[in-house]
């Protein structure tokens, strides 16, 4: 599936060559993101999307305002269980709430698979996180992703792929909708994927979609959602072994869980809403949008919050809160009509609710409602990455749709009441493991694997005088250049390059370059130069798919980038666009050691602006460092020139660093460069070498 990002998608599959699609019925287009913007430029760029879809037989278009692509992709059947689904956009993780392997690729894998039906992918570590107990009353899908993202905060699932499993009667409780919400949101937790068993739950969705699909002559989903088709996927139903070996094990003990919301501006932090509401935090606007949050069943919940109250006031639906805007705006066009039948839909608007059309929106930081300066919004959305909705001198908090539209009624971060906290809750269960009793076949199981990994860990060990890397033809053997450091954590990618500039398709270069880590620290422009190795912490990169977070450090003629961790969907959008990139946390720990104070929290590289005070909890998150300056000693900067060089010996795969002019000197081993990976960035991306393969097969 491709949505807005069709048109450069379409360019890309033109510029390599090819002259026609490998399989039209291979490909979805949906417009959903930009839907609000009527302008030619916009308007035209959607007219030449659908032009090229009738022209090619792609018969599987969405226009406009019929709802946002992920939720298409389920409610229609093209994600179908115990497939696998691909979508150029970083959220395709959602489709494992229906036991689909959804996956993000991104426009040069799209314009890939457009010319010949393939694409490529590293295996990724798989992680079990095991859920017991089963949900309380007032408890959501949203409350337990939110609360994974909080309590497990620390990279334990990045880049890894999530099975999702527990007893029967605990997935019971995870109706599908919450399944989708969960799965959607793995995203934010670093994951690849998160996919939900093929179960009884499943079975009766399914069964009522192609109940639905018989009787209804209005439905589209006739020929892909069948009874005869669940049959054959039940007989064949894929599951794990009984011995599956797993990277990591997690659990989470539903039972024990509360309402949760997430933020300011991080995912990384959540904080039960009784103890946030405690702090009377006032908010601007509420927000019920997004692929995450906006189905039928989340606009029942949210009007229900209205509805309860107006039981209190003479059945007449209270009005929001003065000075409060709230916006709501349906996943899809059947979603929005489901709400509608149900009077849901009305009795958010009565409330003083303004209506978006279906579409992404203000989750993207587009069209109409954006935070502005010193504002605080609170969203059922899945993003609240700082400047992501709107101004990043603003605050943003994630929560579940009963929680916006009780904090827009009340005016402050508050819930509906329909949680009651248990006398002898001690807290949320969780941690490593399964969460279930021990047995002898589990102990005996975890000593097998753990002899495995250190017998896999000891072959490494042995092998370190390994022979030189080839290096192909057009590669460099060496790249050099002083370490420009950004000293933060989880730099992603609205911090790398701003979502409003992101569907603007002829954005120069120049003004890449510019806009180059802009969200994270305006001043990276004046401070980085060409040939600059930027160096940063873990998780550099997550976040959406926009592969100008790749490109626009190339425009800043940045060739590499070393960090503890990569995101995967930017890692992958580097090898695809040309720009290499490394992992080295030995360096990331010298530099912190050397030039961070650990008690301080981050702070802008230079500004006159007055301090602006910041929410405690900011200090644990690295990638929402406050808006004013900090001046202790050894200030942290958020970007750095350290006057350290690092050479990066690509044949012997081995890094050297110099600590400064007559500084200390220390070598790494890093990791080969495979001659498939050179290939590609030799040939510039993945788009020249996708043109080289067409030119030699023709």
């Amino acid at each position: 599936m491709t949505h807005d990002n069709s048109w450069p998608v379409i360019l890309r599959y033109m510029s390599m060559g090819a002259s026609k699609l490998h399989d039209n019925t291979q490909l979805v287009m949906t417009l959903d993101h930009d839907v609000q913007n009527k302008s030619d430029s916009n308007l035209t760029k959607y007219k030449h999307i659908e032009e090229f879809a009738r022209a090619n037989g792609i018969n599987d278009f969405y226009p406009a305002g019929r709802g946002i692509g992920h939720q298409i992709m389920v409610e229609e059947g093209f994600a179908w269980p115990g497939t696998l689904s691909v979508a150029s956009d970083s959220h395709s993780n959602m489709y494992g709430g229906v036991g689909c392997l959804g996956t993000p690729i991104v426009r040069s894998d799209a314009a890939s698979v457009f010319a010949t039906g393939r694409t490529w992918w590293q295996i990724p570590p798989i992680a079990r996180v095991t859920f017991t107990g089963t949900l309380p009353a007032g408890v959501t899908g949203k409350d337990v992703i939110v609360a994974l993202c909080g309590l497990f905060d620390n990279d334990e699932v990045l880049n890894h792929a999530i099975e999702f499993t527990g007893s029967e009667e605990t997935m019971a409780s995870l109706l599908v909708d919450s399944r989708l919400t969960i799965a959607n949101m793995t995203t934010e937790w670093g994951a690849l994927t998160g996919l939900f068993p093929i179960d009884q739950t499943l079975e009766r969705w399914l069964r009522y979609k192609a109940t639905e699909a018989a009787l209804l002559d209005d439905r589209t989903t006739r020929q892909r959602i069948t009874h005869e088709k669940v049959d054959e996927l039940l007989a064949n139903r894929l599951s794990a072994d009984r011995d599956a070996v797993y990277a990591k094990q997690l659990y989470l003990n539903l039972s024990t869980l509360s309402p949760y919301v997430s933020g300011p501006n991080s995912v990384k932090i959540a904080t039960p809403l009784n103890e946030l509401a405690a702090q009377k935090i006032k908010i601007n606007r509420a927000y019920l949008v997004s692929c995450t949050n906006s189905r039928a069943s989340d606009l029942a919940a949210a009007a229900k919050v209205f509805k309860d109250a107006a039981k209190a006031n003479s059945g007449t639906i209270p009005k929001i809160a003065d000075g409060v805007q709230f916006y709501i705006a349906a996943a899809s066009a059947p979603e929005q009509e489901s709400a509608e039948a149900a009077g849901d839909w009305q009795a958010i608007l009565e409330a003083g609710a303004q209506p978006l059309p279906a579409g992404c929106g203000p989750c993207i930081g587009l069209g109409t409602g954006l935070l502005e300066p010193g504002e605080v919004g609170i969203s059922a959305s899945n993003r609240n990455f700082k400047g992501r909705m709107g101004s990043r001198d603003a605050k943003a908090y994630l929560a579940s749709p009963e929680v916006v539209a009780a904090s827009a009624l009340s005016g402050v971060i508050s819930g509906p009441g329909a949680y009651e906290v248990p006398s002898d809750w001690s807290g949320v269960e969780r941690g490593f493991g399964t969460g279930m009793p021990r047995t002898t076949e589990h102990e005996l199981s975890g000593l097998l694997q753990q002899m495995e990994s250190l017998i896999e860990r000891s072959e490494s060990a042995t092998d370190s005088s390994k022979s030189a890397v080839e290096i192909l033809p057009g590669f460099p053997e060496r790249i050099s250049g002083e370490i420009i450091f950004c000293d933060a954590d989880n730099i992603n990618t609205d911090g790398i390059y701003p979502g409003k500039l992101t569907y603007q398709d002829y954005v120069s270069k120049e003004d890449m370059a510019r806009a180059c880590m802009q969200n994270y620290d305006p001043e990276f422009h004046t401070i980085a130069q060409p040939n600059d190795i930027l160096v940063a912490g873990r998780s550099f990169g997550v976040g959406s798919s926009r592969e100008q977070a790749a490109t626009a450090i190339l425009a800043k003629q940045i060739p590499l980038v070393v960090a503890s961790s990569f995101g995967n969907i930017f890692a992958r959008n580097s090898i695809n666009n040309a720009l290499m990139g490394l992992e080295v946390p030995r360096l990331v720990e010298r530099l912190r050691s050397h030039f961070s104070s650990a008690s301080n929290p981050a702070s802008s590289s230079s500004s006159s602006k007055p301090p602006i005070p910041e929410p405690r909890a900011n200090e644990q998150s690295l990638d929402t460092p406050p808006p004013g300056p900090i001046e202790p000693h050894n200030e942290r900067k958020l970007t750095r020139r350290t006057g350290w060089t690092l050479t990066w010996d690509v044949a012997r795969s081995v890094v050297e660093v110099q600590e400064g002019p007559g500084g200390e000197v220390w070598t790494e081993r890093v990791g080969e460069l495979p001659a498939n990976v050179q290939a590609i960035i030799a040939a510039g991306g993945l788009e020249g070498w996708v043109k080289r393969e067409i030119g030699t097969a023709g």
